[in-house]
């Protein structure tokens, strides 16, 4: 199955890091990529530019909006993801407990819906 890590992080506090600690932070995401790579369950990564740089749309009234900034105000925003195969959720946690700016912050784990199939919440609300 495939998973999506998603890696939450107060951006004041990477950005209050001393370089030294940042760059260790990066070499080990590019270290934990590799070992990833290594062992076959790595699909996809990377790192996101700043929530100040996001731009939010939303669908209203037939028309599209735009906002500058993230779609909601946070104490933790998304700063980057791994996509990973892993045998079973047990094995997707115990990877995504292994990615270094995880000790900054958290990791949501979501399994990868596939195209064809129906979303959980979906179901939910037909049993209502």
């Amino acid at each position: 199955m495939k998973y999506l890590c998603m890696i939450y992080i107060d951006e004041r506090k990477l950005a209050a890091l001393p370089s030294s600690e940042f760059d260790a932070i990066v070499n080990e995401c590019l270290d934990y990529s590799e070992q990833l790579k290594a062992s076959g369950h790595y699909i996809g990564g990377n790192a996101l530019e700043s929530v100040q740089s996001a731009t939010t749309l939303r669908h209203q009234g037939g028309r599209v909006t735009m906002t500058d900034g993230p779609f909601a105000e946070t104490k933790e925003q998304l700063g980057g993801f791994y996509m990973i195969e892993a045998r079973d959720l047990n094995e997707a946690l115990q990877i995504a407990a292994k990615i270094p700016p995880g000790r900054l912050g958290s990791i949501e784990v979501r399994p990868i819906r596939e195209p064809d199939a129906r979303p959980a919440f979906a179901t939910l609300e037909a049993a209502s």
